[in-house]
């Protein structure tokens, strides 16, 4: 995992007299981040950064995406420092719960667009019938269905044969047609509607 972007701390550059903290000197190390020491969190970023990657990619699974959080969770560090209360937890259990939350946080950030997708490309893709053009469908005889459609407007008629005959989508029809998609949308189920009166067919 790389080290976060808002400052470069430099791994071989950064002083390491005192070597990486031992866990009873991370408040301490906390506190100089706090005061916006660079070389203090050098050493909390080798100390924590394995422990949060290791929660983060438990969670998201993805090692692309873990590694992007874990950043974030590093920086959060970085940018929350002076928030952390030595007396309300350890620095591990602090990290490891904003660690827990940005995870979390993604996952269910990347289900809810993945259900906008679904949800769109369900939309798209839906036939475009409502309950009466399912009235109409149990009823088709070929016959009848031409003479029915002699009596729709052109658009109308090229409308319900585009979604019918060729399975459009209302979106596709509008394509196919050059025509504003609500035009479309009202075209066909007024001629779907006339269609089922044509045809007899009764709700």
């Amino acid at each position: 995992m790389t080290r976060p972007l808002p400052f470069d701390t430099g791994r071989t550059g950064r002083a390491r007299a005192g070597g990486r903290p031992d866990r009873a000197d991370l408040a301490e190390t906390m506190g100089r981040v706090a005061h916006g020491d660079k070389q203090a969190f050098s050493a909390l970023y080798d100390a924590l950064s394995p422990l949060v990657f290791g929660i983060v990619i438990k969670v998201v699974r993805n090692r692309a995406q873990s590694e992007e959080v874990a950043q974030e969770v590093m920086i959060d560090l970085w940018r929350q420092a002076a928030r952390y209360r030595p007396e309300a937890g350890s620095v591990t259990t602090w990290a490891a719960a904003i660690a827990h939350r940005r995870a979390v946080d993604r996952v269910r950030s990347a289900q809810a667009a993945a259900d906008r997708d679904h949800a769109q490309a369900a939309r798209d893709h839906r036939t475009p019938f409502d309950v009466v053009a399912e009235q109409v469908e149990t009823r088709l005889e070929s016959e009848q269905v031409r003479r029915c459609l002699s009596f729709l407007t052109e658009l109308q008629r090229h409308a319900v044969t585009l979604a019918y005959y060729q399975g459009l989508t209302y979106r596709e029809v509008a394509e196919a047609l050059h025509t504003p998609l609500p035009t479309i949308k009202t075209r066909m189920r007024d001629g779907l509607i006339r269609l089922r009166d044509c045809m007899g067919v009764t709700a």
